[in-house]
């Protein structure tokens, strides 16, 4: 089977045949639908309290309102991004958030439990696939130099859409009851779902060579054609095991290690999610800056950014409570997320273009089964038998595998992209 890996420092501007004006466009509307998606996703937790105390919830109850989207998410993304990448990205980018804006619409009139775990349910399944195909779309219009860039920059939704979610859906909660927490999100999601398709366009963005349409199909087995891809999927979903692990506990850990009411730590971790973010974005832009000339130079710096979290969250959680701890915790925040723009890019560089919505919903898988999921289990494992603060300065250490991941991806490479210069010489 030939290895779908090409040269990226080959690839330029000439990629793409839309306006970057065109293209910007075309990434804030996008980047728009992501924040409602996580923004839907996440009001939820605003109103804990006034969904336990209306219809008498247990904390389990609460619990599974909130993992029931989780658990749609990682069993749909893989299928549905490859529905998405047949049946059309576009169209399935609009019915996606058609059907989490209404879900969500009936999360706002559900009169129990059960009304409301079927409207979360539906939630989870518009949500499965979007980050993944509205990755591959983005991509679509902006040159293979500047994919890290935009990888990070556009996950970075996901953090920023947490933050919005919580925050705005509680003012609404608390001014107007908890029903237009999810209404107000409902609305924002169905606007921006109206004006999608007048904006974007399948024909327009398809008319990039990244899109053509008379290269030979490619199959399926390509979303894991070489060891690299495989190795980059395996680092990346390791390395989210930090940020998973960190964002479940942090506000517990500034509650009682700082004694700081639940608002306040709520408030600080929030800061903290905004470290993720930016680092997301600016980690992501530098790959791009000094990777542009070597296909495997993101993996080093995807090494380094992995090292440097060891390295400095080591340090913040050996420290004492105070303002050192919090600024290396957050300065660790910033570089850990920053393995997710170039993890994006090789990922991309690695795989043919027709089918990178399901390769972007693979690495989504891996970072949700390898990271997201278990980082904030296994920490509360190890918090009940060692506590919170020995429990806390174990995670760092999951840096240290996914350095030796990315190095072996980077290996692969070298040698992926060889066996690739051998057969175009023989063809």
């Amino acid at each position: 089977m030939a290895l779908p890996v090409r040269n990226a420092a080959l690839e330029n501007d000439a990629e793409v045949s839309v306006s970057r004006r065109y293209a910007w466009i075309v990434f804030a509307v996008t980047f728009g639908l992501l924040l409602s998606d996580y923004m839907s996703r996440q009001v939820l937790n605003a109103v804990f309290p006034h969904l336990k105390a209306e219809w008498a919830l247990s904390d389990a109850q609460l619990g599974t309102l909130s993992g029931i989207v989780s658990l749609a998410v990682g069993l749909l993304a893989l299928p549905l991004s490859l529905l998405a990448d047949r049946w059309g990205r576009i169209r399935s980018l609009v019915l996606m958030a058609a059907l989490w804006s209404v879900a969500t619409l009936g999360c706002a009139i559900a009169q129990d439990f059960q009304h409301m775990l079927i409207a979360r349910l539906l939630v989870g399944v518009g949500e499965a696939a979007y980050g993944s195909v509205g990755l591959a779309v983005v991509l679509t219009v902006f040159p293979a130099r500047l994919r890290a860039t935009i990888t990070g920059m556009f996950l970075a939704g996901s953090m920023i859409g947490s933050v919005l979610g919580i925050s705005i859906g509680g003012l609404l909660a608390q001014q107007f009851g908890w029903r237009s927490a999810f209404t107000g999100m409902a609305v924002f999601g169905g606007l921006l779902t109206i004006c999608y398709p007048l904006i974007v366009r399948e024909r327009r963005i398809a008319s990039s060579p990244q899109q053509s349409t008379t290269a030979p199909r490619p199959k399926l087995s390509d979303v894991v054609g070489s060891c690299s891809v495989i190795y980059t999927y395996l680092g990346s979903g390791v390395q989210v095991f930090v940020s998973g692990a960190l964002l479940a506990w942090l506000p517990s850990h500034l509650n009682r290690a700082y004694h700081m009411p639940v608002a306040q730590g709520a408030l600080v971790a929030a800061v903290f999610v905004l470290a993720s973010a930016t680092g997301m974005a600016l980690c992501g832009n530098l790959s791009d800056r000094i990777g542009r000339d070597s296909p495997t130079t993101k993996f080093g710096l995807a090494i380094a950014y992995c090292l440097t979290c060891f390295l400095v969250l080591t340090i913040a959680f050996q420290l004492p409570p105070g303002l050192p701890q919090l600024v290396l915790i957050g300065l660790g925040m910033f570089v850990g997320a920053g393995t997710v723009g170039p993890s994006g890019a090789m990922v991309a560089n690695l795989t043919p273009a027709p089918i990178h919505g399901t390769a972007f919903a693979t690495l989504s898988l891996a970072n949700n089964l390898l990271g997201l999921a278990p980082g904030p289990i296994v920490v509360g494992a190890l918090a009940d038998v060692y506590g919170l603060t020995t429990a806390l300065q174990l995670v760092p250490l999951v840096c240290l595998a996914s350095a030796l991941l990315f190095a072996r991806a980077a290996r692969c490479c070298r040698t992926d992209l060889r066996h690739s210069e051998m057969r175009a010489d023989l063809a």
